[in-house]
């Protein structure tokens, strides 16, 4: 078996600026730009059930291109995620993908 050597830093956002200049920035500075926005939107508003809000709009994409990369293998997908089986056809039923 060999040892995986790749950290959170290989999930990055690629975008095109208005000059054209490319940038790469971790996901995660993705994602907290987005909360902030979000958040600044609200004005005021109570909000609930964020954390299964932003869950969900990280997870469905990620199910959906894990479960493409394995061409539908479940075993191989849940492996790569780490998580059992059962936990993943959980997962993709929530989301309406079995």
């Amino acid at each position: 078996m060999f040892e995986q050597n790749l950290t959170s830093e290989a999930l990055t956002v690629t975008t095109v600026t208005s000059q054209d200049q490319i940038t790469q920035k971790p996901l995660r500075d993705s994602v907290k730009a987005s909360l902030k926005n979000y958040l600044a939107q609200l004005n005021g508003q109570e909000v609930t059930e964020l954390y299964e809000l932003v869950l969900a709009e990280v997870e469905q994409p990620l199910l959906d291109i894990i479960m493409q990369y394995t061409r539908g293998n479940q075993t191989r997908a849940a492996t790569m995620m780490g998580i059992n089986r059962g936990t993943l056809r959980k997962k993709l039923k929530k989301y309406g993908m079995n």
